[in-house]
């Protein structure tokens, strides 16, 4: 029997998903997960990058080589490829709650032990086991994809991930505070550094009890309890897995996010390096520098995923795909700028140009990525969000380990780079929408129940199973853009709605 329906504090629609974002609210249960999701996810992104600003004093006491320091950093994004097709998965079997927490609390004894590391291989290793909680990232667009509707999807993605990327600018201004209190307290620096590294591992294991005891799977509970009511299926993993990574318009925005979050993470890795080693800054002058590009998260991400969602009000799918490629492809051109100026002032200038357009462009991604398949959504999050970690690992050893490149040579080439690699959004197609070239199909069968109902057999129809995706498809008929709302096409009176 169903609950009377004014159970929500926010609108919702049909499948119980909010329709406007309150960012000041923390109404259970679609508020109160986006700060679960974006705290939990800061606190993961502080921890991965604690050694970062710290690299000047830690390769002083590790006698680590420049080649050591290139090592670790990508063994600290390398780690959560991986765990982020694996988190896609989890999220989609177990629900984002459990997956997010566990994994928090797998990874937070690294933190720890990075207290006593002791020779470049421990350090190397620490990085690299704490670099897997960054695959919270996928449970956290999986659970504002469950959360939020259509119209609001871009946003609430923008803003929790960005929020939660803000860790990596954070992350550059707390540790050498903390150090340098720990310092003064007494303890001496090499002692310092490690004791520092507390303050990262405490918040992470706190986030994830948070997580635990105050989250919620869906609008409607919990997955376990969703499924023990019969009211969501029990899913098949190899069907989830395998309509996941047979859509390619998954793989194309894991390439695509590998350029522009995969590059922000590698710059998180060497940018406070790059300004202390060129203009010959102090740790905390070049720490704060360095933070100012990861704080641009505050407003650029989320910026990128409003803008997606306002876009889209007016041209649909084809307007957040076309808005993602120019600003991505500007954020390439600002990259390459970044690599060929000399002077300090000019390069934080050009720096913050690039981070809000990089940093936008990951917001744009996540506003086309929930669209691309119902069923297989964490999936299709989780090879997304792996890409920008192979985008990371890619780009550091190709031009910033060891000293084949300068610097500066490896930033000019990174953004050739991501304007390359930004192309093949000209090859994603929607039946239903269209893509960036061509309007929708003219077929009578091209809707969208169509398209998302195609990823369950006849047999789990007849059990129900697709209701879900219907609700969904009837909901994200906005995406057609307010162009076309008003020309109804011939398919929408014979649409299957009661398959």
């Amino acid at each position: 029997m169903e609950s009377p329906p004014p159970k929500f504090a926010l609108p919702v629609d049909s499948e119980h998903k909010a329709t406007e974002f309150r960012l000041f609210s923390v109404a259970a249960p679609h508020m109160r997960a986006f700060h679960l999701s974006w705290v939990s996810f800061f606190a993961c992104f502080v921890s991965s990058f604690a050694a970062a600003p710290l690299v000047p004093v830690i390769r002083d006491n590790l006698n680590l080589t420049s080649t050591d320091i290139g090592n670790a950093g990508i063994a600290s994004v390398s780690g959560a490829v991986f765990a982020r097709v694996a988190m896609g998965s989890a999220c989609d079997l177990f629900g984002p709650r459990l997956a997010s927490a566990s994994l928090i609390l797998l990874t937070a004894p690294a933190v720890f032990c990075s207290s006593i590391a002791s020779s470049p291989t421990s350090f190397l290793l620490v990085r690299f086991f704490t670099g897997f909680s960054l695959a919270t990232f996928v449970s956290t667009q999986f659970w504002m994809s469950s959360m939020f509707s259509a119209p609001v999807v871009g946003t609430a993605n923008g803003v929790a991930g960005g929020w939660g990327n803000l860790g990596g600018g954070a992350t550059q201004l707390i540790m050498p505070l903390v150090f340098g209190v720990i310092r003064d307290i007494g303890a001496v620096k090499f002692t310092a550094w490690r004791i520092a590294f507390f303050i990262p591992a405490l918040f992470q294991t706190l986030s994830a009890f948070a997580v635990l005891i105050f989250g919620q799977d869906m609008p409607d509970g919990n997955f376990h309890g969703l499924k023990k009511s019969g009211e969501k299926a029990k899913d098949k993993f190899s069907w989830v897995f395998y309509y996941g990574f047979t859509n390619y318009r998954g793989w194309i925005l894991a390439l695509t996010y590998g350029y522009c979050f995969g590059v922000e993470l590698a710059v998180d890795n060497i940018i406070a390096e790059y300004f202390y080693d060129r203009f010959n800054l102090n740790l905390s002058t070049a720490g704060i520098i360095a933070a100012s590009f990861g704080l641009a998260n505050l407003f650029s991400r989320p910026g990128g995923g409003i803008l997606s969602d306002i876009v889209a009000k007016r041209f649909g799918m084809r307007g957040r795909l076309w808005t993602l490629w120019v600003v991505q492809t500007l954020g390439g051109v600002f990259c390459i700028i970044l690599g060929q100026v000399g002077s300090l002032s000019g390069s934080i200038i050009v720096m913050v140009a690039f981070s809000v357009f990089v940093q936008a462009a990951c917001g744009l991604t996540f506003g086309v990525v929930p669209f691309v398949s119902r069923r297989s959504l964490g999936v299709v999050s989780g090879m997304t969000g792996g890409g920008g970690n192979v985008g990371a690992v890619v780009t550091q050893l190709i031009f910033f380990r060891g000293s084949k490149y300068s610097k500066q040579t490896g930033i000019t080439l990174m953004g050739i780079m991501i304007i390359c690699c930004t192309l093949p959004l000209f090859l994603i197609y929607f039946p239903q929408w269209g893509g960036m070239f061509c309007g929708p199909s003219k077929k009578a069968n091209a809707t969208e129940a169509e398209y998302y109902l195609s990823e369950w057999k006849s047999n789990e129809k007849e059990k129900g199973f697709h209701q879900a995706s219907l609700k969904f498809s009837e909901n994200s008929v906005s995406e057609r853009g307010g162009k076309v709302d008003s020309v109804t096409r011939p398919s929408d009176e014979t649409s299957p709605a009661n398959v």
